[in-house]
């Protein structure tokens, strides 16, 4: 008998191929050191925070031991948070946010799951572009629902509004989009988004019951070439926004975020009080104290974005020298390249041969989407130029 639960099992070998590059990259490290390997795995950033997070810890530090505390707060974040929260976002989004239609959350992830079960019965469905972050499917089964994905259109993975139109079912709760994308870097138009709000509110009319437009934006702040992120709020009164402060803050272990709604959504007081309970009985309890603190005082502030274009540019000349296929990402820290075409699409086997050479790759099936692989650059220039003479041996091949 299994220690651990048959969905828990194969929620395993669904995630292995992140799980795998991770512990083969700690094999590869261990045995030829740190500097030998060149680890493109993983989105985690390894920017320093911004100079205020410092001067928050200091301040923090000095107060700890008067009214100050660690102790609970409302579910929804600190007030004062929430409300500094609603005016930049009133000023980025162009909609008159109050504290109100802000609950803060432990990260983007956790404001997603609050979401889903708050609204999800079981059944329901969760419809997003293909490739999609590779978390998404496990949280709509932590709810009782089902990930149902729609493929962006290559070379630049825009969305296929209307792929996803026919996508939509009476099942359809959420409509998912990511922008800037993880994996592919693809920013999303705002004639795209309005188009997609546009079909998702006629077929929540035609089927009586919401369907909730929400965007994942973590890597709103990190675009290139002139392109922007559209603001999203506008498209539709259905329309929700999840954000967080681990890519733009580099504060990705601390873990806050927030949900944001149109100010204007039906039964909105009902949805929040959904949100901020489901906060609560998922065990987020409330975000991090510190780190609501934190952000409160950098918004608006973030890790030098320079760092990442030069390394953007540096990661395009390694590849186009290797002879592999891509598109420029337009935001976020990823490439999305084609495995080579004598790998017969196979991304599996390309990263495996990346590995043989210690470059560190994960294969695009893990994205839900074969035929791909996934590059992060946000790790420091030189472990991007080492890796170019491994490339090109691995396509030689």
């Amino acid at each position: 008998m299994s220690v651990i639960s048959q969905a828990v099992a194969e929620y395993l070998d669904k995630s292995s191929w992140i799980r795998k590059m991770f512990e083969t990259g700690a094999a590869l490290k261990a045995y030829h050191g740190e500097d030998a390997v060149c680890d493109f795995s993983l989105g985690n950033p390894d920017l320093s925070p911004p100079t205020c997070v410092s001067c928050t810890l200091d301040r923090l530090a000095k107060e700890s031991n008067k009214s100050f505390a660690f102790g609970y707060m409302p579910n929804a974040g600190y007030p004062w948070l929430r409300e500094k929260l609603a005016d930049f976002l009133s000023k980025e989004q162009g909609a008159p946010l109050t504290a109100g239609d802000i609950v803060v959350t432990c990260g983007a992830a956790g404001g997603l799951n609050a979401i889903m079960r708050a609204v999800f019965d079981p059944g329901d469905e969760l419809l997003c572009p293909s490739p999609y972050f590779v978390e998404y499917g496990f949280y709509a089964a932590n709810h009782g629902g089902k990930l149902v994905s729609v493929p962006a259109v290559p070379p630049s993975f825009d969305l296929d509004v209307d792929a996803m139109a026919a996508a939509i079912t009476p099942k359809t709760r959420i409509v998912l989009v990511n922008s800037p994308n993880n994996p592919t870097g693809a920013v999303y138009s705002e004639e795209s988004l309005r188009a997609l709000a546009e079909v998702v509110d006629a077929k929540a009319e035609e089927y009586g019951r919401p369907i909730f437009l929400v965007a994942d934006e973590p890597y709103r702040f990190l675009t290139y070439d002139g392109a922007a992120t559209p603001p999203f709020l506008p498209v539709s009164p259905n329309a929700i926004i999840v954000s967080s402060f681990s890519k733009n803050m580099s504060l990705a272990g601390e873990r806050v975020g927030y949900i944001a709604v149109h100010p204007e959504m039906r039964d909105k007081s009902k949805f929040l009080d959904g949100v901020v309970l489901a906060n609560r009985i998922l065990g987020f309890v409330n975000a991090p104290a510190i780190g609501q603190h934190l952000v409160a005082d950098g918004l608006g502030r973030a890790v030098d974005t320079t760092i990442y274009e030069k390394r953007r540019a540096a990661m395009a000349k390694v590849l186009e020298d290797a002879g592999i296929e891509f598109s420029m990402p337009k935001g976020g820290f990823y490439f999305f390249p084609k495995a080579p075409e004598h790998f017969e699409g196979d991304d599996v086997a390309f990263v495996n041969r990346l590995a043989e050479e210690l470059v560190l790759a994960v294969p695009g099936r893990g994205f839900g989407c074969p035929g791909y692989f996934r590059l992060t650059f946000c790790v420091d220039e030189a472990v991007i130029n080492r890796s170019a003479e491994g490339f090109k041996r691995a396509v030689a091949q």
